[in-house]
């Protein structure tokens, strides 16, 4: 396997921090950049990074990809992991400018900055939400995003397309299907239902509680963003899905985090939020044939391994 300097956006969230440490941990040299926008606190973006810091094969560097002059943060980059982006669906209603700046700007002004550099490759994270309300086909099923968080996403991965046509940029998109484990985001679904069993609090529930997810624990998921960043041969020019291949409902993963926690869920259920997606169940066929991607966590190990991560953050608070 070939060893790179790679360049990480992102480097301090969820998937960004797990990611910068495989790299790290297979040999690899990391720049990781992060904005520190408010979406959550900083403060966990902070304990995410900590670890990395000490590594003397990365780097850090907070600078916004909105506004930073970026060709000196690109001057030895090879390969980039672009996972920076505003997420979530309900934000992105109510505030259009910040993610379309985030999520279309930034990708734009970095992608132009990788042309200038010459990077080898760009690995472009993108989102199951490009698909629409239903995601349950291959990578050549209809784009019908319905909220202007996938609007965003689909317009990145078109930027990539073009750039690639325009200057020969060899890229790769790869489209998440709901990521979740340890550092999971404060906003999203299994962090709250956890968090909640463990206060007593009440849980609400979108709808009725039959909508499902292809789940893919973050470690999976990072293995498959590192394939395509490791064989550009296979993936340049390509769009994987990357999913767990485990779909379960909402109603589904509380039974299991009940048991898990050994708390009874109290729960009430609210209206479906505008933009959610019904089903999404990964057709990770491409990946599986052409990278060897192969998720290994099932959804009852990766929720345990949530639980006890969120556990431990609980007796720290």
């Amino acid at each position: 396997m070939f060893m790179a300097h790679c360049f990480v956006t992102g480097a301090a969230g969820f998937v960004g921090s797990h990611l910068c440490e495989q790299l790290l941990a297979a040999g690899h040299t990391v720049t990781g950049v992060d904005a520190f926008v408010p979406y959550y606190p900083r403060e966990l973006k902070e304990r995410n990074l900590a670890p990395l810091l000490d590594q003397a094969s990365f780097d850090f560097q907070e600078a916004d990809l909105r506004t930073a002059t970026l060709a000196p943060l690109l001057a030895r980059a090879e390969v980039v992991f672009h996972l920076a982006a505003m997420p979530g669906l309900l934000k992105s209603w109510e505030q259009f400018e910040l993610y379309m700046s985030c999520n279309i700007l930034a990708t734009q002004r970095l992608l132009e900055a990788a042309v200038a550099a010459g990077v080898q490759h760009f690995v472009h994270c993108s989102t199951s939400s490009v698909y629409g309300r239903f995601a349950t086909g291959d990578e050549t099923s209809p784009l019908a995003p319905v909220s202007p968080y996938g609007i965003t996403k689909l317009a990145a991965e078109q930027l990539c397309r073009a750039y690639g046509e325009k200057d020969g940029l060899s890229y790769t998109i790869l489209r998440l299907f709901s990521v979740y484990g340890p550092r999971q985001r404060p906003d999203m679904g299994y962090n709250i239902f956890i968090r909640k069993l463990f206060t007593g609090e009440t849980i609400t529930v979108d709808g009725d509680g039959t909508d499902s997810r292809s789940n893919t624990f973050v470690t999976d998921a990072v293995r498959g963003i590192m394939l395509a960043g490791e064989h550009p041969e296979q993936s340049a020019g390509q769009i994987f899905n990357i999913g767990g291949g485990q779909e379960v409902n909402v109603n589904q993963v509380l039974q299991i985090l009940e048991e898990l926690t050994g708390q009874t869920a109290q729960i009430v259920h609210g209206p479906r939020r505008p933009g959610d997606q019904r089903r999404t169940a990964a057709d990770i066929t491409k990946a599986r044939t052409l990278l060897a991607y192969d998720p290994q966590t099932s959804v009852v190990d990766g929720l345990r391994a949530q639980v006890e991560w969120q556990r431990r953050e609980l007796s720290r608070s």
